[in-house]
């Protein structure tokens, strides 16, 4: 199926909303692998209006234009300015529930389900919108919490508290001194738990959900299971989206699902089992709830 990148929905469209009411109505299981675009989808856009509405005065002062590059553009900046905008950006993007109802109409559509969630994402907006945490794996770290940049130990800390703090007492665009996070076992300082190179920190929550995902794809995988793929780009095809139809090809019970504005796919070997919807997930968990 072509990219539909002017929002336009595709001419079967209404029989592809039926095949997947029918094909979760049927399911034992649901595995719902979410990626960045289903966060897209609710409203966590990070340049545009969000950006400067947030970050017009970093933006003035380094050149930047959305709120990923600006990450990597105060990696030099010092540790009052580094943390001056990475609290911004994580208070926004984690403590903040997305501005469209998308994760919530979501979870209406699998809430009474034997579901399980393995999501890339890390804004935290299924617990946000009422998953139940035993259900969630996220893979790729959270945003909520810090690690040490060592790391020294496989530790990680709720960070609320402390980037609220970093929040309301930053001026110019620095925040104070005594607010700036060091390892408590080392004195190294801190970093945010996120997957971006060989420091990332697997805690014992992360081994537990971890486990947890393992448990549900061995117990689920010979059964009529739905596997809905939400959002998933290419950047990280391992985690979500080979796997899924590696899984759809060994059961001929399973379906595969994608929702995805311009990158709606599978493999021809998988092509009967699979429904492939090239459009915003909000406006097809609409219809799906409808």
């Amino acid at each position: 199926m072509l990219p539909n990148h002017r929002n336009e929905l595709p001419e079967n469209y209404s029989l592809q909303i039926e095949q997947i009411k029918q094909k979760l109505d049927a399911a034992d299981a649901v595995l719902i692998g979410a990626g960045a675009g289903l966060s897209t989808s609710a409203g966590f856009t990070y340049s545009g209006e969000r950006f400067q509405k947030h970050f017009s005065d970093f933006a003035a002062k380094y050149g930047f234009s959305d709120m990923y590059s600006g990450g990597f553009m105060v990696m030099r900046c010092p540790p009052e300015e580094f943390w001056a905008y990475w609290s911004r950006y994580i208070m926004i993007n984690r403590y903040t529930k997305a501005p469209k109802p998308v994760y919530k109409n979501l979870l209406k559509l699998v809430q009474d389900k034997n579901y399980f969630v393995l999501t890339t994402n890390v804004d935290h907006q299924f617990q946000q919108a009422g998953f139940d945490k035993e259900r969630l794996f996220y893979t790729q770290g959270d945003y909520g919490l810090f690690q040490c940049s060592v790391p020294c130990h496989d530790k990680t800390y709720d960070n609320k508290d402390v980037v609220s703090r970093m929040v309301s007492e930053q001026q110019d665009m620095r925040i104070p001194s005594a607010l700036i996070p060091y390892c408590p076992v080392c004195g190294k300082p801190m970093s945010m738990n996120l997957r971006s190179d060989n420091t990332f920190v697997e805690d014992e929550g992360w081994h537990n959900a971890a486990r947890r995902y393992s448990a549900f794809v061995e117990h689920n995988k010979e059964k009529q299971i739905v596997y809905l793929e939400l959002g998933v780009g290419a950047n990280t095809p391992v985690i979500i989206k080979y796997p899924f139809w590696q899984l759809t090809a060994q059961n001929q019970n399973a379906s595969y699902i994608c929702i995805n504005l311009g990158e709606s796919y599978c493999p021809d070997e998988i092509a009967a089992q699979a429904v492939c919807i090239n459009a915003d997930i909000g406006k097809v968990i609409d219809d799906l709830i409808s």
